[in-house]
C-alpha cells in the first residue's frame, strides 16, 4: 500500500497539470493529506463512491500518462545514473566510467 501511496504521489507531481480541478483536489486530499474517503464525501457533499470511482478513474488516468510520457520512470532512472556517478566519483572512477555514465545520462531525454 505505502508503494502504491508513493507512486501516486509521484505521478500527480508529474501529470498534475494534466488532471481537472475536482481531480486535483480529490487526488491531493485523498494522496498528500491523507483524508479518508468518508471525509473527502462529507467536504465536498457527494457521496463516498463517487469520491472512490473519480479517485480510481484518476489513478487509472495517471497510468495511462506515465505509460505514454514514461516522465515517472526517467526520473527514476535518471536519479539511479547520478547515484552512480556520485560513487563513482567518490571511488575515482576511471575517467572514461564517468564519461560512460554521463553518456548514458544524457541518452535518457
Amino acid at each position: 500500500m505505502l508503494e502504491k501511496k508513493l507512486r501516486m504521489n509521484y505521478l500527480y507531481d508529474f501529470y498534475q497539470p494534466l488532471l481537472t480541478d475536482k481531480q486535483q483536489k480529490y487526488m491531493s486530499l485523498y494522496y498528500l493529506d491523507d483524508l479518508s474517503l468518508g471525509e473527502i464525501a462529507e467536504e465536498f457533499e457527494v457521496s463516498r463512491q463517487a469520491v472512490y470511482d473519480n479517485i480510481k478513474r484518476t489513478e487509472t488516468m495517471l497510468e495511462e500518462y506515465e505509460a505514454k510520457l514514461n516522465l515517472f520512470r526517467k526520473f527514476e532512472q535518471r536519479t539511479q545514473l547520478i547515484s552512480h556517478l556520485k560513487t563513482a566519483v567518490h571511488e575515482k572512477a576511471t575517467p572514461k566510467e564517468i564519461l560512460e555514465l554521463i553518456d548514458t545520462l544524457e541518452k535518457l531525454d
